[in-house]
């Protein structure tokens, strides 16, 4: 486990830098302030960020109303495949678990084989394809975790 990363809850002085790796991450499909603000007044302690050298390099995004959703995840290119992204998604879990939550649900892009092989290598299993889930017509895969 890397331990030159650190993982904190979101402050609202993190949006401009959230909104940089947004664009850079999803330049089609990025969140714009409105909705980051949004999810961090009713998801506020699952709105996680990551920091590496004193730079926010990442971000998890998961709600549980109405249901235990992993909203988004992200992780800059240079930050990867260093554990980064495991390290979101544990922090993320633990904190579920405090909370007696039993289930994690998310919905990537069919086509998005390098996070289907994440999700998958962490236990979560397919459930459905949804049709035309995303703006562009793109379908999205429903998964799901025990936790």
């Amino acid at each position: 486990m890397p331990s030159d990363f650190t993982i904190r809850r979101f402050r609202p002085s993190d949006m401009d830098r959230i909104l940089e790796i947004e664009r850079a991450i999803f330049p089609r499909d990025a969140y714009d302030r409105n909705l980051f603000a949004e999810y961090f007044h009713t998801c506020g302690d699952l709105f996680l960020v990551l920091v590496r050298c004193g730079n926010i390099c990442g971000y998890m995004l998961t709600c549980i109303r109405p249901r235990p959703e992993i909203v988004s995840i992200a992780v800059l290119p240079g930050e990867r495949r260093k554990g980064a992204a495991f390290l979101l998604l544990k922090s993320t879990i633990r904190r579920l678990r405090r909370r007696e939550v039993d289930r994690l649900n998310l919905m990537v892009r069919v086509q998005n084989r390098k996070a289907l092989k994440f999700y998958v290598k962490y236990g979560f299993v397919k459930i459905r394809v949804v049709r035309q889930y995303y703006d562009d017509g793109t379908d999205g895969l429903l998964m799901s975790k025990n936790l």
